[in-house]
């Protein structure tokens, strides 16, 4: 029987077919632009779990884009019940509902609710399990780190500069507030509390501390 045999040409044409095959699959890996964040939906309600330092807090977030609004009831370990309520104008009402132990406060910034895209131009770092998770992560201003699910694109987990961690519980697309539960209490009126008050340094630490964001990010 004629024992077959395979060319040396044959040989370097199916190297070469290989190596170019390699090379052009790392030159177009290479080229691929960064992911980006997905921009939140217009409508979303949100359970938020935080964590500073361990002092923790559940965080009930509405977000209202549609309507220009933005709610935040939290609840802090064994403390009082705060409610957060932002517009798009800049008007900030938080306030209690505890019996006698009523109290508000509100103000008037320069700034807004979150835009959906709040997080363009934030800086790629690369892929991170987080609470399980594989996410991508990116960096906005030296100030959030935030972690969303490379497959389903919903937020995980962001943390702030000051080292508050926020976990993302639920994350329920559409979900929207009744507009009854937007009124701030008469209370909040009656006190005349409302200031004109420029985004500043300390606007932006109290936004760490109570895991709310504002426009200026």
């Amino acid at each position: 029987m004629k024992k077959s045999t395979v060319s040396p040409i044959t040989v370097l044409l199916v190297v070469a077919a290989i190596l170019i095959s390699y090379y052009s699959d790392v030159s177009s890996a290479e080229s691929d632009p960064d992911p980006t964040p997905a921009p939140w939906p217009h409508q979303f309600h949100s359970i938020l779990f935080v964590n500073f330092n361990g002092s923790l807090s559940l965080i009930d977030l509405w977000y209202d884009w549609t309507n220009g609004r933005n709610f935040n009831i939290i609840q802090d370990q064994l403390g009082e019940l705060l409610y957060d309520l932002e517009w798009n104008n800049g008007t900030v009402f938080r306030y209690t509902l505890d019996g006698d132990k009523k109290k508000c406060s509100s103000a008037l910034i320069d700034v807004g609710i979150l835009r959906p895209n709040w997080l363009d131009g934030a800086t790629y770092l690369g892929q991170q399990f987080i609470d399980g998770f594989h996410c991508n992560v990116w960096q906005k201003v030296d100030f959030i780190w935030y972690y969303e699910d490379i497959v389903t694109k919903r937020p995980v987990h962001w943390v702030f500069y000051t080292g508050r961690s926020i976990h993302v519980m639920t994350f329920e697309v559409g979900a929207v507030l009744e507009d009854a539960k937007w009124q701030a209490p008469v209370y909040c009126f009656d006190k005349k509390q409302v200031h004109d008050d420029p985004a500043s340094d300390n606007d932006i630490l109290e936004i760490g501390s109570k895991g709310i964001l504002r426009e200026f990010i």
